[in-house]
Formats: structure tokens, sequence, C-alpha cells
């Protein structure tokens, strides 16, 4: 096993480990950090730019997939339902330098866009990647006037971009790991953190990790639809196609156990292809010289669609958020002028 990958099962250890002891100093000094940075912009002393339109900020206070993508699409859909018009910025993790703010149309490269922004941009989403988030908002916006709310993916710590209500997905199963702050522990902020937010959302059932929420929280529950041809080719399947079937299981992403286990429950014995989250596939990472299925998540599907071939499916899933949770944030988009 390599070290990075003891590292992060260490991290998810209810205490500290051996491995991860020699590391509390500095995550000590990383805590004063990041504390002071947070009061700089909180006292005025680092500028935070505010949008014409009020910005949702939907992110976590640990390393590692939690379930972003798919709340960030559950709330989109959801406010659009209730009449807003959202729009989504992100950073794009993994995708090429180049010119910026870009905004991403649903048969941009994935590479040169990001995973994440192009799976949302195929679900219909305007969106808008760029390092600068507030550059980002600023050409989303201006390229959608209509565009009355936008979410920040995954910008919790991107403070310099003012926020009207502030959204923490939390994974269920791993919780905050051992408590404790990079490098020593999963954590990019404590768990006070969450005191100021105006809602967790646990993804999946809260499990018994010794580390209860900080507040109420919500519960986001994931549901599978059809499985879909990678290839972009016509053709659908029930999610229960490959039970009781051997298929080769492939994820790049944040937690590639969920996806397995997840095939696990729909009956799939899953031979097991973990990679590092945003990885670039190519088509050997597929190639297995047999002839069995090939299941991979929807954000990897958007990076193999070139040279997939029949073999290969994908599972997309949806968001279901309750109602009150929408209210919640929606009651803070508009404002004290709303009351």
């Amino acid at each position: 096993m390599r070290f990075a990958d003891r590292l992060v099962a260490a991290w998810h250890a209810r205490h500290l480990t051996a491995l991860t002891l020699p590391f509390t100093p500095a995550a000590i000094v990383f805590g004063a950090v990041t504390a002071l940075r947070r009061r700089c912009y909180r006292a005025g002393c680092l500028a935070v730019i505010e949008l014409p339109v009020p910005v949702l900020v939907v992110g976590n206070i640990g390393v590692g997939g939690t379930g972003k993508t798919p709340l960030v699409a559950g709330l989109a859909r959801d406010l659009a339902a209730r009449g807003w018009h959202p729009g989504v910025v992100s950073r794009g993790y993994g995708r090429d330098p180049g010119a910026e703010p870009l905004l991403v149309s649903p048969d941009a490269d994935a590479e040169r866009v990001g995973d994440e922004p192009l799976l949302l941009a195929r679900r219909g989403i305007p969106v808008a990647v760029g390092r600068d988030r507030v550059a980002a908002a600023r050409a989303l916006v201006a390229a959608h006037p209509q565009c009355d709310v936008v979410i920040a993916d995954d910008g919790l710590q991107h403070y310099r971009l003012g926020r009207a209500a502030e959204v923490v997905v939390v994974d269920a199963a791993r919780g905050f790991g051992n408590g404790w702050l990079l490098p020593a522990g999963p954590l990019r902020e404590p768990r006070s953190r969450l005191a100021g937010v105006t809602a967790v959302v646990w993804n999946g059932p809260v499990q018994d990790t010794g580390t209860a929420p900080a507040r109420d929280g919500f519960r986001m529950v994931l549901e599978p639809g059809a499985w879909r041809r990678v290839d972009g080719q016509e053709g659908e399947l029930p999610a229960g196609a490959f039970a009781g079937r051997r298929a080769h299981a492939v994820a790049g992403i944040g937690n590639p156990a969920r996806f397995f286990a997840q095939l696990r429950e729909h009956g799939v014995d899953p031979i097991e292809h973990p990679f590092p989250d945003h990885h670039r596939f190519t088509a050997g990472d597929i190639a297995f010289g047999d002839e069995l299925p090939v299941l991979m998540t929807e954000k990897d599907a958007v990076k193999c669609g070139r040279f997939a071939d029949r073999r290969c499916w994908y599972l997309p899933v949806e968001a279901r958020l309750p109602p009150s949770l929408v209210a919640r944030i929606e009651e803070k988009l508009r404002g004290p002028q709303a009351a």
C-alpha cells in the first residue's frame, strides 16, 4: 500500500496513530494559519467580493469525496423547481491550465474544463470554471443574465467570494475521521466551523463514528437511475441489471469504496479498480482482456466516452433532499428583505 493510502486510512481511525501523531505540530500551525486567514476576511483586512446575485457555497471541512457534486446538482434542480435560475462556479480540479475563466458546454473536453463541471453542464446547468472563483462567477452571470443565484462548488474556504448561505456535506460513513486538522487528520477546518453554516448535510445514514454532528443536520439520499452506455450510444439497463454477475468496477473519485459498496448493494460482485480522484483515464485503464462488464461512476464516464466500448456502463445518481433544507437555503438567499 502506498504511503498516501496508509495516511488516509490512518486519518479515519478514531484516534491518533503512530503514523499521524508526528504530524500534530504541523496540524496546530495549520489551524492557527487557517483561523488567522478567516479572521482577516471577517475583519475586513482582506477584501470580500460581493456579486450582484446571492451566492450559495457548497463544500466540506475535510478532504476526500463526500458527495458534493450530487448535492450541487440536487440543489440546482430543487431551486429551479422553486423558480430560481441557478448557475454553478467551480475551480475544475484536474483540468489543464489555460485561459480563465471558462464557460463549460456539454460537449467540452473534460481535460480542459474538469470532470465534475462537465458532468453538471451535461445535466443542463450553466457552469463556469476558474481558479479565481470571483472572476468565474462574474463571467457566468454575464453569459447567463437570467442567472439569479450562483452555487459555488467546493468553495467553503474561498472566503474572497462573498456568500449568502453555506452548506457543508459530510460523508456519514467516514464522519470527521480522527478529528484532527491536516496533516495529522483529514480536516481543512475544525468541526466548530459547522456552528456558523446554514446547513450540514449528511451523505448516507449517520454512523457511530464518535463524532456527532456539531448542529442539527439534514440527510441526503442518493438514488440510482438506470445504467447508461459510456460511449454515448442509445441503451439503458435497470439498476439491478448486473445483479449476480462479476464485473470490473472502476472509480476515480474521492472515496472509491463508496461506489464499490453501492455495487454490492445491487448484487454485483465487483473486481475493484480504484484510481486517484480526478484521474485522467486512458484506454489502457479499462482494457482488462476479458468480456466482463466495466462499471463506473458518471464522473468517470465523462472522461472515458471517446475510447469506451459496449462493455462500459455508468450509473447516474440523483440526490434526494428534504424540502426543509431547500426552504432554509432559500430563506437565506432572499435575505432580510424577504422577512
